[in-house]
């Protein structure tokens, strides 16, 4: 038997291409900072090898001229709350992105980590 809790949460992904930019700052960045001011635990940044969006302009590794600029996406596993916090934040900022939901079941294995090892 674990002393795992499972949580119902919310899977938040947002897409945008690498050198998406808010303001000044990257938007994958952006959106990183922005949970993290809100408390959020944790979020990743995933580079795609290829592929196309709302515009229709494919970008790959192989062609060249488009290969600095590919798909990304950022991704975060949270409660509710979290979620409604965190877009209502993009909302607000205006930020240029498409974001999908879904319902996720998540726990965390293993000790929690202190500040000292982050």
């Amino acid at each position: 038997m674990t002393d795992e809790t499972i949580h119902h949460g919310v899977r938040l992904t947002f897409y945008c291409h690498v050198r998406a930019r808010h303001h000044d700052t990257l938007v994958t960045e952006w959106l990183l900072q922005q949970a993290r001011r809100l408390g959020v635990g944790g979020g990743s940044v995933f580079r795609a090898m290829a592929g196309y969006g709302r515009h229709g302009v494919l970008r790959e590794e192989t062609f060249f001229e488009l290969a600095d600029d590919l798909p990304a996406k950022v991704e975060f596993v949270l409660q509710e709350g979290e979620a409604e916090r965190l877009l209502a934040q993009v909302r607000t900022a205006g930020v240029d992105v498409v974001y999908a939901r879904s319902a996720v079941d998540f726990a965390v294995l293993g000790a929690p980590r202190t500040s000292d090892e982050a």
